[in-house]
């Protein structure tokens, strides 16, 4: 019974074209037209109690069936008429003498003007709609989908809610394509009533008079009736199914269904309501109109509209009380012009942090934040041209490319404790980075022989620390000639804010964001994640080397090879899982092909070295504590190290490569942790993890210098 209910709709579509081929009794004829009526009936009343036009989604294919249905009931009265003198059932006849009641003229006049306001008002008005409905959906999907990005990227939105929303815009495009061409087939069945109500009636008086039923009169009066009933029996149903088309193509803002809608936008206009009564009164004193009548009308409406201005200004909204909504979901007071309207704001806002649950709201930390000057809006807002939204985006997809990390959404606030020009970012609630922009001038990036300097605003590139200058647009040309490298002020924000999240990067990848990615590679390989998780490795373990490869810049996009190696270190070669630090460095030793390319320029690489000696003596230096071991060098060692990696960094100044420092593989990671909070920027490599093929050309070493030697 329940696969048989699951083809129902094929059984009925399966029916219905048998009614076209099949004769059918009258009594079966009868039973068809009422369900036609009560399924049209059902379709216009869901129609006007929807809130959108996607909950009712599947109307243009219900379109096509129920004008099938109608056409297959068309067919059998059709043949019912002509084949058994006028006679097809008692609806047929019933509807067919309301409407003539003895004057066959005036009956079929209010037929075709029924049939008449159907096709060219109704049906020709949806046909319409829908075509401009699904041009300017199709024309809007851009920047709808554009506005979802932007919503993410602010945080007001989450990543799941932002694909509900892309798929809603899908479907959107594709209703109102369907119903661009659903229209048509109304179209089509208002012309098909025409001509199934001539071929009824001139038909059925030509059958007639050949078979010598009765005299011209009683002929044309029998299929008269027969083919009124027919005409209205189709065209009412027809009128309701074309009614709810135009209902649900013009939907377009709606907050809540017809019914709600109606309601709640007329109640809000008493006064159109009460200079309508109005109105409606003055027209009494014209002579010969109903006065009783008018005034019963013209009292209704003003009382009405009178009693709805009474009940508005009685009832404050929470925008009378001071509140608008905020971005993180709790109300928030905005400034208020009086005493009394301010003591209704704290008494509110009491009211609302009453409620425990709504001061969890205040708790949320946000992974990044970015807050603006009021001068520096503009480049944030899109209705007058901000494109940081978008350069964001790009930032975010090229990233997730090149190190397999998606950075989560990005909140943007204005900000009233910064200076107009100031930007500040955040990482998990707190400050890392601050900077400077004017909006109205370009950065030119000093060179380190200028041609000639350009007068400007002296000042320093927030991302790299270059001394720049702020310079007129129209210096722009002049400052490139002489070989000043100008940036526009969103490109120096951009880069600022790409910087900082690669320097943070480490810090953003969550528990929650390392399940993400697990759950990612198992779609491509779930034997090895089954056997890896948790048998071997756990989230807390797996974080930790991720992490470990965020904060060095090395990509976690090969997350199969990462797995694999940890795998195999810890099953076969027995690795204990507490030396995390040598799972990295197998897992580095995997991803050699990967770092390679990372500073690699034409199949060379430059590097800084340690001398062997330098090396023997950190080895030696190498103490044991309750993390494992760390490097204990002596201060004036120390000292030493740290000046000759400021001067050897110089010569990486006019290179394009990042400053590589190349060791063994033992002392990699103690030595990276040794100068990581002088040189964040500097990376330290081991000589297992550059490739084969690559030549690696050493333009400094650092060495351990005599003390001796060099106080004297």
């Amino acid at each position: 019974m329940k696969k048989l209910l699951s083809y129902s709709v094929v059984l009925f579509v399966l029916t219905i074209i048998l009614l076209l081929i099949i004769p059918l009794p009258a009594a079966l004829v009868d039973v068809a037209i009422i369900l036609n009526m009560s399924l049209s009936l059902m379709i216009l009343v869901i129609t006007m109690t929807i809130r959108e036009p996607l909950e009712f989604a599947i109307f243009p294919s219900l379109l096509l069936i129920t004008t099938l249905f109608r056409l297959g009931i068309n067919v059998s009265t059709t043949r019912n008429i002509l084949s058994n003198a006028g006679s097809s059932g008692q609806i047929i006849k019933a509807f067919g003498d309301f409407i003539l009641q003895g004057n066959v003229v005036v009956g079929l006049v209010i037929y075709l003007i029924i049939v008449l306001m159907q096709f060219l008002v109704i049906t020709k008005g949806a046909e319409r709609v829908s075509e401009v409905a699904a041009r300017f959906t199709l024309d809007a999907m851009p920047g709808k989908q554009m506005a979802i990005d932007a919503d993410l990227n602010s945080g007001l939105i989450n990543e799941q809610q932002a694909k509900i929303r892309r798929e809603k815009i899908q479907r959107e495009a594709d209703f109102y394509g369907s119903m661009d061409g659903a229209t048509k087939i109304v179209k089509g069945d208002s012309i098909m009533s025409l001509i199934t109500t001539g071929i009824n009636l001139i038909g059925g008086i030509i059958i007639g008079m050949v078979q010598g039923t009765g005299t011209l009169g009683e002929v044309a009066t029998t299929y008269s009736i027969a083919t009124v009933g027919d005409g209205l029996v189709g065209q009412i149903p027809s009128l309701l199914i074309s009614t709810a088309t135009g209902m649900i193509v013009t939907r377009a803002v709606a907050e809540g269904s017809l019914n709600e809608d109606i309601s709640k936008q007329f109640t809000a206009q008493p006064t159109a309501i009460m200079i309508s009564g109005v109105v409606i009164g003055v027209l009494a004193v014209i002579p010969g109109m109903p006065v009783i009548q008018l005034l019963i009308v013209s009292v209704g409406l003003v009382v009405g509209g009178y009693y709805l201005s009474r009940r508005i200004k009685e009832e404050p909204s929470l925008a009378s009380a001071g509140f608008a909504g905020a971005p993180g979901g709790e109300p928030q007071p905005e400034e208020a012009g009086e005493a009394g309207g301010e003591t209704l704001r704290q008494v509110t806002e009491e009211e609302y942090f009453k409620d425990v649950n709504n001061v969890y709201s205040l708790l949320t930390v946000e992974p990044i934040e970015m807050e603006f000057g009021y001068s520096l809006i503009p480049l944030v807002d899109e209705s007058v041209g901000g494109r940081l939204i978008n350069r964001i985006v790009i930032f975010r997809r090229q990233y997730a490319q090149d190190m397999g990390f998606v950075i989560p959404s990005i909140r943007l606030r204005d900000s009233s404790g910064l200076n107009t020009n100031q930007y500040c970012i955040k990482i998990k609630g707190e400050e890392v980075a601050r900077g400077e922009l004017l909006v109205d001038y370009f950065l030119a990036l000093d060179p380190e022989n200028p041609e000639k300097e350009i007068d400007g605003i002296e000042t320093i590139e927030p991302a790299y620390g270059i001394p720049s200058r702020w310079i007129r647009p129209e210096d722009r040309e002049i400052a490139e000639i002489y070989g000043y490298t100008v940036i526009d002020p969103l490109s120096v924000l951009v880069t600022h804010l790409s910087e900082v999240v690669k320097q943070h990067a480490h810090e953003l990848l969550t528990r929650q964001e390392i399940i993400h990615l697990v759950e990612n590679t198992k779609k491509a390989a779930p034997e090895l994640i089954e056997e890896a998780f948790p048998n071997y490795i756990n989230y807390s373990l797996f974080q930790k080397i991720l992490t470990s490869l965020l904060k060095e810049g090395v990509p976690i996009k090969d997350m199969e090879t990462i797995i694999e190696t940890a795998l195999e270190s810890i099953s076969e070669t027995g690795l204990p899982l507490k030396d995390v630090d040598g799972l990295i460095e197998h897992i580095r030793t995997a991803l050699k092909r990967t770092i390679t390319r990372l500073y690699c320029e034409d199949g060379s690489m430059k590097v800084l070295t340690l001398d062997s000696e330098l090396e023997r003596t950190m080895v030696g230096c190498l103490s044991k504590g309750e993390r494992g071991y760390y490097l204990a060098l002596s201060p004036d060692v120390l000292q030493s190290l740290i000046n000759q990696i400021t001067t050897q960094l110089k010569k990486f100044n006019s290179l394009s490569q990042s400053p590589v420092i190349l060791t063994s593989q033992v002392m990699r990671v103690h030595f990276y942790r040794l100068i990581d909070q002088f040189y964040p920027n500097v990376r330290v490599l081991s000589f297992n993890e550059i490739a084969n093929n690559i030549q690696i050309q050493s333009i400094g070493s650092l060495t351990l210098e005599n003390p001796e030697r060099r106080g004297a």
